[in-house]
């Protein structure tokens, strides 16, 4: 894999530079390129004309063709790639390539670029291509290889957002892997065009997955389940075996189902490969789950195995180096990291260029709890995988880049993704089993039970960092793992806003946000002329204005006529003003459950280039609860509708005792215990991130339909 840059300043956007200012835009990409030199050693190049230039460092794996790739006196391309069929496209259509890099340049002089050139590509990208002066840039479906830009009087772009700070641009986001980006060079002009994302939907135009309900076949109809299973394999084994470098690899391992898969593969195909894991050394831990298990599959499968053993007084070094270079301070990912960039260091020590990873697995197979409670696994499965290279391929692939290896991640492979979101989600989730599919196609190949059936322990856990970095937390001062993991990188640089309702969700999410280092920088509301909207709470809405100034966050509110086909244009103006005002670069949600709010509000920060976060998506709503009172967050019930609610819940502060009302009633009649359903509204009063508490002085009761009662708040103020 490599690195890009570019630069495309216009009309004198430089400054005071004059005739200078090819000379200028050349330094900046060198400048640029100097920041991420360690994605590619193997060679550098630099296009320039007139007012622009663009660069290229390259890591070498298929050939060894310097970049960028220029065409004609103002035609260049410059890509980060891995094409695995380019050889295949090279001999359909006559192209002569001598690598991925110079296909996907000759493809495109003769199909142009578009969402169906790009569909013909099986691999992963992020590219640049200049053309009869418009600029395209854009990045593999899933987004595997990053890219970033800013547009503020002319186009700055790069593979990673730290090489975009170091040349000074402004309002940097990070290039939606479902868009394609056309720059407009004398115009100064950028447009976007979508493409599609894996949409089983039935031609309903809305992007959104619909789970199969068609297929009335059970889990006993063992024909049926067989097929699956003898798919699947196929194209798990055609994933990995395309992904076979000719030079020395590695895996990363854990022992776990996923990276045993893609071990016992290889060795069955008589690959020379080592496996990497990385563990916490401390004795006054238990052995770390992941070692134990390692070991065992390693012995029994005759894998060479190689254990890094970090020493708690390392921690705090790796830290210091891991969090910059990942441009995060987020926990998990931190946690994640420690384990990952050690074990890439020890490969590259090695001779590795490749490293394997099994990521991806978990979410195309429906591996996590929140599959689990997910009413529709398949659309659930889709939305992980929207949000995957924000959470997690961004990361692995600074990592792998950094350490100079290229990730290779064969659960992601684009046939068997698609594949993989057809199978029913009954056949992923059975007999109380998640990933049921892959555990019975594990055992067609022969591995043992006690291998396949190992329930999923994330990497921080199994490696026992999680611990020693709460450990370390305490003894460094802190009160929470995510002020110490912030002491690293005290800047988050991600500006989020997010969607309030005045309820108790819509707070928490914002606090549990903040609790992950991201700064919050605006409220946003929505005002619904209908008291029954399907996108918005309508009860005590106008106290979200009260709230903005106790919690000390501007707020910026939105006005709709309530009807279900125009809500969601009057919130995607909305959330475009809080944009352009706050620089925001992405969107919080409170959403528990409903898909519905939850997919349209990521289908709006899609179109807008913001990514959406649903901290709370599919958390234990009684545990939710409880939690947010341990944390001292205080609401109060302002509507009730369902059987066992009546008006003396109003306007009540709900404590432990009535938690434990609202459990009993769950288990009588089925309500959602956080209201979910409908069941009740909340106005969040007062908590950790409150500056003041919220008093109702003046309220009144009204009764509606079916014993529903709302709650209308005619006077509070802030004490």
């Amino acid at each position: 894999m490599c690195g890009i840059v570019g630069v495309f300043e216009n009309r004198g956007s430089i400054g005071s530079i004059g005739n200078n200012r090819r000379k200028a835009a050349s330094e900046l990409v060198k400048k640029g390129l100097k920041a991420i030199q360690y994605r590619g050693r193997d060679g550098q190049g630099i296009f320039c004309k007139g007012s622009y230039a663009i660069g290229h460092c390259l890591h070498s794996v298929v050939g060894r063709v310097k970049q960028p790739l220029i065409c004609s006196n103002d035609s260049a391309f410059a890509a980060n790639c891995e094409i695995y069929n380019w050889l295949e496209l090279n001999k359909r259509y006559g192209l002569s390539a001598k690598n991925d890099a110079e296909l996907m340049l000759r493809l495109f002089e003769l199909k142009g670029v578009d969402d169906k050139v790009l569909a013909e590509l099986d691999g992963v990208y992020a590219f640049c291509y200049l053309k009869d002066g418009r600029l395209y840039l854009a990045r593999d479906i899933i987004g595997q290889k990053p890219l970033w830009y800013s547009h503020m009087q002319g186009l700055m772009f790069a593979s990673e957002k730290k090489a975009l700070e170091k040349i000074g641009a402004q309002n940097i986001s990070e290039l939606n892997p479902r868009h394609i980006l056309t720059y407009d060079v004398e115009k100064d002009h950028l447009e976007i065009s979508e493409r599609p994302f894996f949409n089983l939907a039935a031609g309903d135009g809305t992007g959104i997955v619909q789970e199969e309900t068609t297929d009335e076949k059970s889990i006993e109809d063992i024909e049926y389940i067989e097929d699956i299973e003898k798919e699947t394999e196929t194209l798990i084994r055609c994933a990995i075996a395309k992904r076979i470098p000719d030079k020395k690899y590695g895996l990363l391992f854990s022992g776990g189902i996923d990276s045993t898969i893609i071990a016992f593969i290889l060795k069955e195909m008589g690959q020379d490969f080592t496996c990497y894991t990385t563990v916490i050394d401390d004795p006054n831990l238990k052995e770390p789950e992941d070692l134990i298990y390692s070991k065992r599959v390693a012995d029994a499968l005759g894998l060479k195995l190689k254990v890094i053993m970090i020493k708690p007084g390392k921690i705090s070094s790796l830290l210091k180096r891991i969090v910059p270079l990942i441009e995060d301070p987020n926990t998990v990912k931190a946690e994640v990291a420690l384990t990952f960039f050690s074990a890439c260091k020890a490969a590259k020590k090695d001779g590795c260029s490749v490293i394997f990873s099994g990521l991806g697995s978990e979410e195309i197979f429906a591996g996590y709890e929140r599959h689990r409670n997910a009413k529709e696994i398949n659309r659930e499965c889709v939305s992980g995988l929207l949000q995957l290279h924000n959470r997690d391929l961004y990361r692995d692939d600074v990592i792998t880049m950094y350490n100079g290896l290229e990730a290779r991640m064969p659960y992601l492979d684009i046939e068997l993704v698609f594949a993989a979101l057809k199978i029913p989600g009954r056949y992923k989730i059975a007999e109380g089993v998640e990933k049921y599919i892959l555990r019975r196609v594990a055992g067609n190949m022969g591995l043992s039970e006690g291998f396949f059936s190992r329930k999923k322990k994330a990497a921080q856990y199994g490696s026992n960092i999680s611990k020693e970095t709460e450990k370390l937390t305490k003894k460094s001062g802190y009160s929470y793992k995510s002020e110490y993991i912030k002491s690293f990188y005290p800047r988050q640089k991600l500006r989020l806003g997010a969607l309030v309702s005045s309820g108790k969700d819509s707070i928490y999410a914002i606090y549990a946000m903040m609790q992950q280092n991201y700064p919050v920088c605006c409220m946003i509301s929505m005002k619904s002329d209908n008291p029954d909207s399907y996108m918005f709470h309508t009860p005590t809405i106008e106290l979200a204005s009260l709230q903005s100034k106790a919690i000390g966050i501007p707020l910026i509110t939105g006005r709709t006529d309530g009807k279900k086909e125009s809500e969601l244009e009057c919130l995607k103006k909305t959330i475009a003003k809080a944009k352009e005002k706050y620089r925001l670069d992405g969107i919080i949600t409170g959403a528990l459950y409903s898909n519905y709010q939850r997919e349209r509000i990521e289908i709006i920060c899609k179109s807008l280039s913001l990514k959406a976060f649903s901290p709370l998506w599919h958390s234990n709503q009684e545990f939710l609860l409880r939690e947010m009172l341990a944390k001292g967050f205080r609401f109060i019930m302002t509507k009730v509708a369902c059987d066992g609610l009546d008006t003396s819940w109003l306007g009540k502060e709900i404590t432990e005792k009535e938690i434990n009302s609202l459990a009993a009633l769950e288990k009588k009649i089925r309500i959602n215990v956080a209201g979910e359903g409908g069941e009740y509204e909340s106005l969040m009063i007062d908590g950790p991130i409150f500056k003041q508490k919220i008093t109702v002085t003046g309220c009144q009761t009204t009764e509606g339909d079916a014993g529903s009662a709302t709650l209308s708040i005619k006077k509070a103020m802030l004490v």
